[in-house]
């Protein structure tokens, strides 16, 4: 069963010179339950629709689902049924943890018994439940990123967008997070839309890969099925077969994305 679904997904920025077609028409299909890995290189359109699928962007043309909610006609209902953990993240370093865990939870309109109880589970979770009267300032960076999910948890989101999630970790924190949104989705069902350039990353996590470059999807596909049509075997490095796709190399990994 569909649990996103676009027909012709498209946005063109106004730009100085004219009309930028940042995505010009993504057909994509994503199952619940699945994690899909979206990538493409710098400037393919990858966080123009990721910014379109969760609401932060009207599209200029086409037509999307989102957990069963029309993107432009029920844009509040989408966001009722997703979580979304941006890049950057979005944790206010002056408060604590559990501060920042009930906060969210009153957001989304719990009382605060309700969001007070749904902090510690989300603590228990993410492995944060020794961390919740820390300082959000004094976490580290994987720290950090799991609050981020759980923030983004709070109401059992039924699809869970992550942008980039392991940019600047250590391994051993990376390795922490893939355990964690393998558990998600085998445990609890939650759908996971990864973008990522970490190819490593990428290979590892998703059942499926969708590639776009210049605003439209070229390939997709299990990670084995697109080693084998476009490397030549499915031991292959997802590397070789992304730059057989694309043409392109992946972003170095200290250096950030460009949004697009």
């Amino acid at each position: 069963m569909a649990i996103i679904s676009t027909a012709g997904l498209a946005h063109t920025f106004r730009g100085r010179n004219g009309p930028v077609e940042a995505v010009r028409g993504i057909d994509l299909t994503v199952e619940a339950g699945e994690i899909l890995g979206f990538l493409g290189p710098n400037g393919a359109g990858k966080t123009t629709t990721l910014r379109m699928l969760t609401t932060l962007l009207p599209p200029t043309g086409g037509a999307a689902t989102v957990a069963g909610c029309d993107l432009v006609g029920d844009p509040v209902g989408v966001r009722r049924k997703i979580g979304y953990v941006a890049q950057s993240g979005g944790v206010d370093l002056s408060v604590s943890v559990r501060e920042e865990l009930v906060t969210q939870g009153r957001l989304y309109r719990l009382s605060k018994a309700e969001a007070a109880a749904r902090a510690d589970e989300l603590a228990g979770e993410l492995d944060l439940t020794g961390l919740l009267d820390r300082p959000c300032a004094a976490l580290s960076g994987g720290q950090r990123r799991r609050l981020d999910i759980a923030l983004g948890l709070t109401h059992r989101p039924e699809v869970l967008f992550l942008d980039e999630p392991t940019t600047g970790l250590d391994p051993g924190s990376r390795a922490g997070l893939w355990r964690l949104v393998r558990r998600l989705r085998d445990t609890y069902g939650t759908t996971v839309f990864l973008t990522t350039h970490y190819l490593d990353e990428a290979d590892e996590l998703s059942d499926r890969l969708v590639v776009v470059d210049r605003g439209a999807v070229v390939a997709e596909g299990t990670p084995a099925a697109l080693k084998e049509r476009y490397a030549g075997s499915a031991d292959a490095s997802l590397q070789d077969t992304f730059l057989a796709i694309t043409g392109r190399g992946p972003a170095p990994a200290d250096q950030a994305p460009v949004a697009v």
